[in-house]
């Protein structure tokens, strides 16, 4: 009845059955009586009454000590925060006999041979060994837990004092125990970002037994990694390899030493020998995926990452590393998929958020790729290729007050880029508000008096308003022909990059007429077609083009009386 209360997280009930139990059992019974103690001390530590718990577990030490309950007694004392209760305890589970093989029973070699002898099946197995290795390795663990769990408790000023104290202790009976300690230590050195102790630490191992060795070389192949020494790294990795074949952290680390020296094949190799090492190896698996990717092989690192997914699925990048691959591979059904299941994991990343929305854009999803391309903006307000994306959105739509809000967002994150604010004043080109077009061309002009795209508008829609417009047709006859003799005397067929239109690009000047003659086509098409010109207008415009007016004079009026401008193109996806 007490186990079935405790199940049911009944505790107090649970005590109560117990200690009636004690009642009813003899004293000769001391076996089930020390195990119900014990069950008593789980319940009161479950209802966080540690003294209460701490009294059952030390009559069980006094008299009959085992190392689960003297590991229980260390968690209370750790949880109270008492050191010297810890220390006192931990030398109570150091004390208790471990029931396992002998260390002077048999020759290590001999034992070495009779394993490989049951392994490939020449001798029979022996019932009794097995299980009293068991029972060793059950011991070794708790007393390794419990010494990771005080060391660093012990001495909170000084961390290093309560690793030295374990330590210590370990050496009289538990060598290879202390090693690990030992080890341990160094990598707690690595926590603390203090990289030269912790490899004076493990550099001290190397002409300690071939388990210590292997173990401390694969922690500083991997503290030389992280710092960019990737001699060193293969120096002491092929060491780990040499000393543990089938050390699966050592054989990571060869092949990230391969990687970085751009030779996948052999890293792909060693990965995989990792992976039939340690078939749950996530950094062996995740690093072949890498691998596959760099020799462009898509469908085996999708298998890895997936596989991958399988063992955590809970991991970001092993979701992103599929959803990349799809994309990729112009799968954007499968990539859309695995990007929703990807923002469930982090809803708020505003990368992905815009990535979801341009798949969607791509499948003519619009309103999917718009909604996530907002939802990007909600949450990273200052990403350029996302704001451009959206205000040429609403340009589409031609709702114009608000994709102004979004270039002048822009234009606020880039004061200095002028493309922004000739966005803004295409708006309100587009809007009919010339007046407003025309204010906003000026300031532009007074600020970038070489800017072509903008005198080319503003010669325009001076004409247009019929206000006085010679001044500015003259410089920009003007700039046009300083570009045309630039582009001639460097016999180059494009134009640099300027401050050109919305884009900061200038298309090759030297052809400006041919560019007339083909826009006048184009304009003849529009007037016949006033569908046709309507749904011209919606897209965005582009800075590709060599704009409407120019320096020619009265052939190029009709063109520059057109405030259908090339702009902003270039941002759609």
């Amino acid at each position: 009845m007490g186990n079935i209360y405790f199940y049911q997280k009944k505790y107090p009930l649970a005590i109560k059955m117990y200690r009636m139990a004690l009642d009813q059992i003899p004293n000769s019974g001391k076996e089930v009586r020390f195990k119900i103690f014990r069950n008593i001390g789980n319940a009161f530590v479950r209802l966080g009454q540690f003294q209460d718990a701490i009294q059952s577990y030390e009559m069980i030490m006094r008299d009959n000590p085992d190392f689960q309950t003297g590991f229980n007694l260390i968690l209370c004392y750790y949880a109270l925060g008492d050191a010297d209760k810890m220390k006192r305890g931990y030398g109570k589970l150091l004390a208790i006999p471990i029931q396992g093989v002998a260390e002077d029973e048999d020759d290590e070699e001999e034992v070495k041979a009779m394993e490989e002898a049951e392994a490939v099946g020449h001798a029979r197995v022996d019932a009794l060994r097995e299980e009293l290795k068991k029972q060793q390795k059950e011991a070794e663990n708790y007393i390794i837990t419990s010494a990771r769990l005080i060391a660093p408790a012990l001495e909170p000023q000084d961390w290093t004092l309560g690793y030295e104290w374990v330590i210590d202790q370990l050496k009289v009976d538990h060598e290879s125990l202390a090693g690990q300690m030992s080890i341990d230590m160094g990598l707690q050195y690595l926590k603390k970002k203090e990289f030269e102790k912790a490899i004076e630490l493990l550099k001290g191992f190397e002409k300690k037994d071939q388990g210590m060795k292997a173990m401390a070389a694969t922690n500083l192949s991997f503290i030389y990694f992280l710092e960019g020494d990737y001699n060193n790294a293969d120096e002491y990795a092929d060491l780990a390899v040499r000393n543990s074949r089938y050390n699966a952290k050592a054989l990571v680390n060869k092949g990230n030493c391969l990687f970085v020296q751009h030779e996948y094949h052999r890293a792909k190799e060693l990965y995989l020998e990792a992976i039939g090492v340690q078939a749950d190896c996530v950094e062996a698996i995740y690093n072949l995926g890498l691998a596959n990717v760099r020799m462009n092989s898509p469908d085996e690192a999708r298998q890895a990452f997936e596989k991958l997914h399988t063992i955590i699925p809970n991991n970001p990048a092993v979701i992103y590393c599929i959803a990349n691959l799809y994309e990729q591979t112009n799968q954007n059904q499968q990539a859309a998929k695995w990007f929703n299941v990807l923002i469930t994991r982090v809803p708020t990343d505003p990368g992905i958020l815009s990535r979801l929305g341009q798949i969607f854009s791509k499948e003519n999803e619009e309103s999917q790729g718009f909604h996530y391309q907002l939802e990007s903006y909600r949450h990273y307000p200052v990403n350029l290729d996302v704001i451009s994306w959206l205000g040429v959105w609403f340009v589409k739509h031609e709702m114009y007050e608000k994709s102004i809000h979004y270039f002048e967002r822009a234009s606020q994150i880039q004061p200095n880029e002028v493309k922004w604010r000739l966005m803004v004043t295409s708006c309100y080109r587009r809007m009919g508000n010339y007046s407003k077009a025309l204010t906003l061309y000026e300031q532009i002009h007074e600020e970038y008096p070489d800017n072509i795209e903008c005198l080319r508008y503003l010669v325009a829609i001076c004409k247009d308003l019929g206000r006085p417009y010679d001044m500015h047709q003259q410089k920009l006859v003007k700039l046009d022909r300083a570009l045309a003799t630039k582009n001639q005397n460097a016999g180059q067929g494009g134009a640099g990059q300027g401050d050109g239109a919305m884009t900061g690009m200038v298309q090759q000047q030297g052809r400006r007429d041919e560019g007339r003659r083909e826009e006048s086509k184009r304009e003849e098409s529009k007037r016949e077609s006033p569908k046709k010109q309507r749904e011209q207008a919606l897209v965005a415009p582009s800075a590709k083009g060599v704009g409407y007016g120019g320096g020619g004079g009265g052939e190029a009026k009709a063109k520059e009386e057109d405030f259908e401008d090339d702009d902003v193109n270039d941002l759609l996806v």
